[in-house]
């Protein structure tokens, strides 16, 4: 195997070597922190050349914003860090023992690793379900909800049997936590807002939006008092929240729940995944390779430093990570988790590269925020609980904020504000279809 000249630096050197396995928050955090350590020789290695700003994924998908606004090329944000090298290639294993990470290309070696991998979609066994119902965890997951969600309006407008557009007409999101709750508002916006005059053969303000949580309300790790105003805000949208609701089967034209014992074929041509999530491959490299135990999620149980036990110089953080030495309960799979856990992480390798410690890693929460609407969200800040405008107020600083390059937080702030007064979405572009439209998906009717 080819071993990259960028780490050919001799243990003994005073140069030590740091690897950072992904470029989402938790290793971009990393890399930024190390960065200000001249001494300290960092590689990031990711499969994709940008980091992406996960929360606004879901207005890729329903067109408010182009993948572009919230990407930005690692190589770009690290460029002024010279002791960080960027290289997009793909993780496939690691040799503890030889202190040495393999990817697709080669090796490379590292005195710290770090492993920031997220999470994917979790189907809870229903892997068949991913064909039909699409997750959004990446730019293709967005650009294909996208690709289901105008398509269905499109088909809809030329569909002539009453009963088959009311089935493109109906749109089924599965999980009712902050993803699910801020896609589905973002659905009931653009048929009640965006679209209502652009058909001429269709009403879109009858589009039917389901929003599906098993529990008995959405938003569960919120207040309820909080979970209830938000419920209340998607009715007004158009919404139809049905809590205590299973998934039991989808299908390219129906999905059926299962509610008090009752069950409920529905038909729908749209129906869109976010219940769940499960560990990146690299949690059973760790696995099979440094000893470390996962939960059921699959996800790495850290010490309180982050580490791996049994293996001082491996991390995890992020949402790879289960760490439930605060609270005594996991962290939440959320951006400031990852971006405070990357963050320390880099603090701590540079106090023992010093003969120094740091206390345990201890996660300051700022509170939490989901957006419905517009004008329409709620904010969890501690003792300070908000909803409506002032929620929302927060929530578009909050995202505008912590984009990372000041060109997106610029383009980001002009098209929420083109957006606010035209209610029009910015990117409405129907991309890679997989196949033609059947001819029978599309009526007798054209105009």
């Amino acid at each position: 195997m080819e071993q990259f000249a960028i780490a050919d630096v001799d243990r003994a050197s005073a140069s030590h070597r740091v690897v950072i396995v992904g470029g989402g928050f938790g290793g971009l955090y990393a890399a930024k922190t190390l960065g200000r350590f001249k001494h300290i020789k960092t590689t990031l290695i990711d499969k994709r050349n940008f980091h992406l700003f996960q929360p606004l994924l879901y207005q890729v998908a329903t067109g408010k914003l182009s993948p572009g606004d919230i990407s930005s090329p690692l190589r770009a944000i690290l460029s002024h860090y010279r002791n960080v090298t960027v290289l997009m290639d793909e993780v496939k294993d690691i040799e503890p023992e030889q202190h040495q990470v393999i990817v697709q290309t080669g090796t490379v070696p590292y005195d710290t690793l770090v492993v920031a991998t997220g999470v994917s979609h979790h189907y809870f066994g229903n892997e068949q379900w991913a064909e039909v119902a699409p997750g959004l965890k990446t730019v293709e997951d967005a650009i294909e909800m996208r690709r289901r969600i105008f398509r269905a309006f499109e088909v809809a407008e030329k569909e002539t049997d009453p009963e088959k557009r009311r089935a493109w007409l109906t749109f089924v999101v599965v999980g009712g936590g902050p993803t699910g709750v801020e896609l589905a508002g973002a659905l009931g916006d653009l048929a009640h807002h965006a679209l209502k005059h652009d058909f001429r053969s269709i009403d879109t303000r009858e589009t039917r939006i389901l929003l599906l949580e098993g529990v008995d309300r959405i938003l569960p790790p919120y207040p309820p008092e909080l979970s209830a105003l938000a419920a209340k805000s998607l009715e007004h949208l158009g919404v139809t929240v049905q809590t205590q609701s299973f998934v039991i089967g989808i299908t390219e034209d129906t999905v059926t729940v299962r509610r008090d014992d009752q069950t409920e074929t529905i038909p729908a041509k749209t129906v869109l995944w976010a219940a769940g999530v499960r560990a990146s491959g690299m949690s059973k490299v760790l696995a099979d390779r440094a000893g470390a135990t996962l939960d059921r999620a699959g996800r790495v149980i850290v010490n309180p430093d982050l580490s791996v036990p049994g293996q001082p110089d491996i991390f995890v953080v992020g949402d790879l990570a289960h760490y439930a030495h605060q609270d005594n309960q996991p962290l939440p799979g959320v951006a400031p988790v990852a971006m405070q856990q990357g963050a320390y992480v880099a603090k701590l390798i540079q106090r023992r590269l010093q003969g120094q410690e740091l206390p345990p890693f201890h996660y300051s929460d700022g509170g939490s925020l989901a957006v419905i609407g517009q004008n329409a969200a709620v904010a969890n800040l501690g003792r300070l609980k908000l909803s409506g405008f002032p929620a929302w107020l927060i929530w578009v600083f909050v995202h505008i904020y912590y984009l990372i390059e000041f060109d997106n937080k610029l383009i980001v702030m002009i098209q929420w504000f083109w957006n606010y007064f035209s209610r029009k979405g910015g990117s409405r572009l129907i991309t890679q279809e997989k196949s033609p439209l059947n001819p029978s998906e599309l009526g007798g009717k054209i105009g």
